[in-house]
């Protein structure tokens, strides 16, 4: 049975891929190629998850699918229908039938986390520029993918699966289709290459677009804005030193400033000179590049450049680069930034925080170390992490895996639908809790400081504790999570009290002086270095800030540690909470709704603030804030009792309805419930439509995508049409009595 993790890439070469000739894969054609998906196997080991392919018979033999592969996989699962429920607990039980069948051996549960469609090119420029052959399975089902994914109108690509056709979504997915073997006449290649010329061609794409095409060898570097990595010598204490920036934004300019400074590029061949002579409106060797390096499509143009970036950039092109930067300082830089790169992929066993920072760190290694080195063998190993099948095909998710997140997410919903102690579910929710423990991070990064690491002892990261990230709502999540199966009968003392005390010790250092918390780390500099995102197609993306979601997870945690241990840091928990709850009552907008920035998007950040208010007593009838977010919520029903937000909503920032939703209608309803809605009516509707959409089996269905970040991309979290709904049946039945509704 081939059950290494580490396989992907290194045991199913695929022999035909041989770049320096260009002949990446045998070229398709518009006949679909495919798999057989039946020989796909999840592998997940300590939550560090990786698909295989099984080649033999005898494979597939020794290594039969799960119900959680053919889950992902759409395949037939072949299992019972369940009696239909009447009550809201019994829809909870069905549900938990169905997706106790779909936790992984270590306790976790997994899932898809796509959605942005950038993810996967950045994961096949960086094999393929390091000549890193990519298996055969793996490129036919990233093509199928892709093709899937394809616009029928206009035959382009977006900045995500739910969004228009973009320059920078279109050029990227074109380019990696012909990497990995399409053919430039197939019918759909034709239609998209179309669509790519009427948004002017791949000169109109963005800069993180520009820059894997340079890389490539496919675009000359003089159309890509500058990237110095000279920004890193910049003293600590000036204001737009790049330890400042938000984590994801600045771990990815850190390996992009290397490389744009070596100017590496990829050797040129037949294939790359012919994708040349497609992605652009003109010959190639006639395009004036230096002159399109801030064109750029309308479309993708989301965030446009400031003038003080645009003056910077004339500065750092015409007189920095050719008059001052001396072979000294840019050797300065480079040992330096390559440093931090170092320190990075030691902190994470080069598993990276991110699949956009991850193939860039790689391509680095493989610059300055050289093809046979180790940092690049091991970085061949840890992306097929990013990698997961699915019924469409192979992606890249947003993550390594939702693996904590969601695993917190079930058990604190089983918890409150209060069958936490049903026999039938211990053994599920024991495995959960033994996954948590294992988790949780034990120490901190090495001169964390040195490489601007937040503190992380008793810290959760969002997918696995190798990863390592500090986040602040995952830590509390998966506390919560602990706290509430250990201090019931039945269940082992898993984490000790001594390390929940360094969770909370974490917890404590990540707040702002606004009373806010942000995501992985306190707000190191000014919402005014947003005059310096080029990234163009992003917004809210160069610092830290404040959001709902995460106050209200580290206030909910704070308030049950309490009660679980009132002495511990008594007066800094009480200053933690009063700045927090300060915070958010500060975030609501006037009509009663808060911005939510990791899921879509006024529902869910609703959600959440309303629980914070719960946890300190303020309810629909003692507080006006309170009932004026209920109002909120009654006001966007819709005549079927359920909600449906769009995506246009974190785009625009205003409320735009879609129709209904599971995912939301969950949301909304656990929102006015802990908020004590003295109506039971509307809720009730709502609850009756998420019964009437569960399947016999007990699932159910995927709907719209349901979460966001940086204000423009969209992500999915298909595990959230399970968990949020059990919460919010579970909640209703135990605040009415389980009535009966069918």
């Amino acid at each position: 049975m081939v059950k290494n993790k580490h396989s992907s890439l290194n045991n199913n070469a695929v022999s035909d891929q041989k770049h320096r000739n260009g002949s990446a894969i045998t070229p398709s054609t518009e006949q679909e190629e495919k798999t057989d998906i039946q020989r796909w196997r999840l592998l997940d080991e300590r939550g560090c998850q990786t698909w295989h392919h099984l080649e033999s018979d005898e494979e597939v033999k020794a290594w039969p699918q799960s119900t959680a592969d053919k889950y992902f996989l759409g395949l037939p699962l072949d299992l019972p229908d369940l009696p239909p429920p009447k009550t809201p607990t019994d829809s909870v039980q069905n549900a938990l039938s169905f997706f106790s069948q779909l936790q992984l051996p270590p306790g976790n549960w997994a899932c898809e986390y796509g959605g942005p469609m950038f993810l996967l090119p950045g994961m096949v420029f960086a094999w393929y520029v390091t000549n890193t052959p990519i298996p055969k399975p793996i490129a036919v089902e990233m093509k199928r993918y892709l093709f899937a994914r394809q616009s029928p109108e206009d035959g382009g690509w977006g900045l995500h699966i739910e969004g228009e056709s973009t320059a920078y979504g279109t050029t990227m997915t074109y380019v990696v289709l012909r990497l990995l073997g399409a053919d430039e006449e197939d019918k759909r290649m034709i239609k998209a290459r179309g669509m790519l010329h009427k948004l002017g061609g791949a000169v109109n794409g963005p800069h993180w677009a520009k820059f894997w095409l340079a890389v490539l060898g496919v675009m000359e570097w003089d159309a890509v804005n500058p990237v110095p990595p000279e920004l890193w010598l910049v003293p600590d204490w000036v204001p737009f030193a790049p330890w400042r920036w938000w984590i994801h934004m600045r771990q990815v300019f850190l390996p992009m400033s290397y490389i744009y400074s070596t100017k590496f590029v990829f050797p040129s061949n037949p294939l790359v000179r012919r994708i040349r002579e497609e992605i652009y409106t003109q010959s190639y060797s006639s395009v004036n590049f230096a002159s399109h390096r801030n064109s750029i499509s309308p479309r993708d143009n989301y965030h446009p450049k400031s003038l003080i970036l645009t003056i910077i950039n004339w500065i750092l092109v015409y007189i920095w680069i050719p008059f001052l930067r001396t072979d000294p300082i840019k050797k300065w830089a480079e040992d330096w930034t390559f440093d931090l790169i170092q320190r990075e992929d030691e902190n994470t066993d080069f598993a990276n925080l991110a699949p956009v920072s991850s193939p860039m760190n790689m391509v680095a290694c493989y610059i300055h170390d050289g093809p046979d080195s180790y940092p690049v063998k091991r970085h061949r190993e840890r992306l097929p992490e990013f990698l997961w099948m699915k019924h469409e095909g192979m992606l890249v998710n947003g993550t390594n895996g939702v693996q904590t997140w969601d695993t917190s997410w079930l058990v604190q919903a089983v918890v409150e639908a209060g069958l936490a102690e049903d026999p039938k579910w211990k053994p599920m929710l024991t495995k959960a809790l033994e996954f948590l423990e294992d988790q949780q991070i034990r120490e901190n990064c090495m001169e964390q400081d040195v490489c601007y690491r937040q503190r992380r002892k008793g810290a959760w990261a969002f997918s696995t504790k190798t990863q390592g990230y500090t986040v602040s709502d995952t830590t509390s999540e998966a506390l919560k999570a602990v706290l509430m199966l250990q201090r019931l009968p039945g269940y082992p003392k898993q984490v000790s009290d001594e390390r929940i005390q360094d969770a909370i010790d974490t917890l404590l250092t990540m707040q702002n002086a606004s009373g806010g918390f942000a995501s992985y780390e306190p707000t190191r500099g000014s919402e005014y270095l947003e005059v310096l995102n080029a990234a163009e197609v992003f917004g809210r993306i160069m610092v830290e800030y404040d959001y709902p979601e995460c106050s209200t997870a580290v206030v909910t945690a704070l308030r049950l540690f309490s009660k679980h241990d009132p002495s511990y840091r008594k007066s800094d928990i009480s200053r933690a909470l009063d700045g927090a709850l300060k915070y958010i009552r500060k975030a609501q907008r006037p009509d009663g709704s808060w911005y939510g920035s990791w899921g879509i998007c006024f529902t869910y950040a609703g959600m959440f603030a309303l629980e914070s208010f719960a946890s300190v007593g303020e309810n629909y009838t003692n507080s006006p804030r309170v009932a004026k977010a209920c109002e909120f919520f009654i006001g966007k029903q819709r005549d079927d009792g359920g909600w449906g937000e769009s995506y246009k909503s974190c785009e625009m920032g205003v409320y735009v309805q879609r129709e209904s939703q599971v995912v939301m209608t969950s949301w909304a309803i656990i929102g006015l419930m802990v908020a004590e809605y003295p109506d039971r009516e509307p809720i009730e509707r709502a609850v009756k439509l998420i019964m009437g959409r569960q399947q016999r089996n007990g699932e159910w269905l995927q709907e719209g995508i349901e979460g966001v970040f940086n204000k423009s991309v969209m992500i999915s979290y298909p595990n959230y049409k399970f968990t949020f709904p059990i919460k919010a049946l579970g909640m209703f039945a135990k605040r009415y009595g389980n009535p009966k509704l069918v």
